[in-house]
């Protein structure tokens, strides 16, 4: 098997570090991947849901990520579970875009 590589001029001697291993902070780059697919999923089906509210690639990556966050305040409060998964990250991410993307329009018909 063949692991692929990332060279980065950290020394002199350009060491190589095996792309499984690049982090970014305490965050792997597969789980930074991972976090802007289900991100950008979930506010596009955010956007399907609450027609209008079409923000481009990096708005529904951003509101899919708040709201993650915005589900993951509020499910645990009501004792809702989703599982775990990438699906269920996705659905748990899109439910909470939803309700971000329809507390933005009370916000804005005020």
């Amino acid at each position: 098997m063949v692991a692929a590589t990332l060279s980065l001029p950290l020394s002199p001697c350009c060491a190589r570090i095996p792309f499984s291993q690049l982090e970014i902070g305490n965050m792997g780059i597969e789980s930074l991947l991972v976090l802007l697919v289900v991100g950008a999923v979930a506010g596009w089906l955010a956007g399907l849901i609450m027609k209008g509210y079409g923000f481009g690639l990096i708005g529904n990556i951003i509101v899919g990520i708040v709201g993650a966050f915005v589900a993951g305040m509020i499910f645990p409060v009501i004792g809702v579970s989703l599982g775990s998964g990438i699906v269920a990250s996705i659905i748990h991410s899109t439910i909470g875009a939803v309700i971000l993307l329809f507390l933005i329009g009370l916000v804005k018909r005020a």
